[in-house]
């Protein structure tokens, strides 16, 4: 890496780091207003609080990030237009290239990092919020888990296994519901394919009921249609369904291959899966962006100019992704297409760009 490469990329991290810092500091604030009353209500100690923000820190910087980058991008590009070392480097015979290259890598390596912290981090910080807001804050029983498309819920002598959860139809599949006595000895079980929440409870719509009546010995019956009195509201599953947003890539494709065998429709999950691995690479795409349009302004503006320039393309950016995002997810765009659209076209807008800078 020569001297003048340096220089750059001490610049643009200097500034990725303010944005970022500016930036998480302002989710963190606007997230504090809207939670620490709910949060003062339920007597939350404030050592548990604390611990939820803290754990809170990955998603902050997987929204904030991409952002950051385009602003950090172009506000790199204004400083150094600003004292002219732009038109000193491009005097001297350095290419547009040349200049882009330590911006460019660092956008890949950010959108490296951000993958990670999507695949590794965040489905473990996430976990820790929820686990921390339902038991330590809210002070609700732990009892029930969701962990490899496989669901555990107890309720008193009750202690429910499904399958997955399909939150269109509010159903659960391939039910299993064990009752035991003071013990936890087996006192009889349930099999079903599914079950149905319906007006408060759930309806089994046909059900293998096997009575254990001896410690070798069981009775077994068909049941049409039984209802169980489990305390598990559809709205405590409903939180299942939206921790798809940050699951791990492996788990949310095990979820919706599995909703697929089920005969469900699982054009969200398949969408979210791909949307995972592109919306990291967004980083990069915000930089091959950021690069040519600050350098065709790159006397007219400054800062300024790329503070506005960087609302006006991540508003551009995340409207485009957004609509691309809800046809695939209502099955009208295909998920490939819907999760990687927007960075396709702002890719080619950003090559088309760069190759229409003057020098």
């Amino acid at each position: 890496m020569t001297l003048l490469d340096r220089y750059i990329a001490k610049t643009w991290l200097r500034l990725i780091i303010l944005c970022l810092c500016g930036f998480i500091g302002l989710y963190l604030v606007i997230d504090m207003i809207e939670k620490i009353p709910r949060f003062m209500r339920a007597g939350a100690d404030a050592g548990d609080v604390l611990d939820y923000f803290a754990w809170k820190l990955p998603e902050m910087l997987s929204r904030t990030a991409t952002f950051s980058i385009l602003m950090a991008t172009l506000l790199t590009l204004g400083v150094l237009s600003r004292d002219s070392e732009i038109i000193a480097m491009r005097s001297c015979g350095i290419s547009l290239l040349k200049i882009s290259l330590p911006m460019l890598t660092l956008g890949f390596v950010a959108s490296i990092v951000l993958l990670l912290n999507a695949e590794i981090l965040l489905p473990y910080s996430y976990a820790k919020t929820e686990q921390i807001d339902r038991v330590k804050i809210k002070k609700k029983e732990d009892n029930l888990t969701f962990k490899r498309n496989n669901i555990w819920f107890r309720s008193e002598s009750l202690i429910l296994q499904a399958r997955l959860f399909e939150p269109k139809n509010r159903t659960l599949s391939g039910v299993v519901i064990w009752k035991v006595d003071a013990d936890m000895n087996p006192v009889s079980r349930i099999d079903a394919d599914m079950a149905v929440y319906q007006h408060g409870q759930w309806i089994l719509p046909a059900a293998v009921q096997k009575k254990f009546l001896t410690p070798v010995g069981f009775e077994m019956k068909l049941v049409p249609k039984m209802a169980v009195d489990l305390n598990l509201k559809i709205e405590d599953l409903q939180v299942l369904d939206r921790d798809a947003d940050n699951m791990s890539l492996l788990v949310l494709k095990e979820y919706a291959e599995n909703l697929k065998r089920g005969g469900y429709q699982a054009h969200r999950y398949y969408t979210l899966m791909h949307t995972k691995i592109a919306t990291p690479f967004a980083a990069l795409i915000m930089v091959v962006l950021g690069i040519p349009f600050a350098l065709r302004n790159s006397r007219s503006g400054g800062i300024a100019m790329g503070i506005g320039a960087s609302i006006g393309i991540s508003f551009a950016f995340f409207v485009f992704n957004a609509v691309l995002l809800s046809y695939g997810r209502s099955g009208i765009l295909t998920p490939v297409v819907a999760a990687w659209g927007a960075n396709v076209i702002f890719m080619l807008g950003g090559i088309w760009m760069s190759m229409s800078v003057k020098g």
